[in-house]
């Protein structure tokens, strides 16, 4: 009796272990298949960064050649008919004693 206990164990645990390599396989496969959609989706990323620095350098450079100041000094003179003031065109206001309300 003891003896056929140990052997239905034995086959129990083979056919455990042999049922057990598919499933291990199978969980293999699915991790694998993870595994290649994060990098796939890493590499988009990268990607997508690359374009949004580039554009970004893009950005601050049209900023800084919109914002020269001979730019803006041509707008000014030539199509806002303006002109840089003289001394005499400037007047100063100081304000002196407490505020009321």
């Amino acid at each position: 009796m003891k003896n056929r206990f140990g052997e239905f164990f034995t086959k129990v645990f083979v056919s455990l272990l042999a049922l057990s390599i598919p499933v291990m396989l199978y969980l293999y496969a699915i991790q694998a298949k993870r595994y290649t959609d994060l990098e796939k989706e890493l590499r988009s990323l990268e990607r997508k960064q690359t374009e949004l620095i580039e554009q970004n350098k893009k950005l601050v450079s049209d900023i800084s050649v919109l914002s020269s100041a001979d730019r803006i000094e041509k707008i000014a003179t030539s199509e806002l008919g303006m002109h840089k003031a003289q001394a005499e065109d400037i007047v100063r206001v100081e304000m002196t004693g407490e505020r009321k309300n």
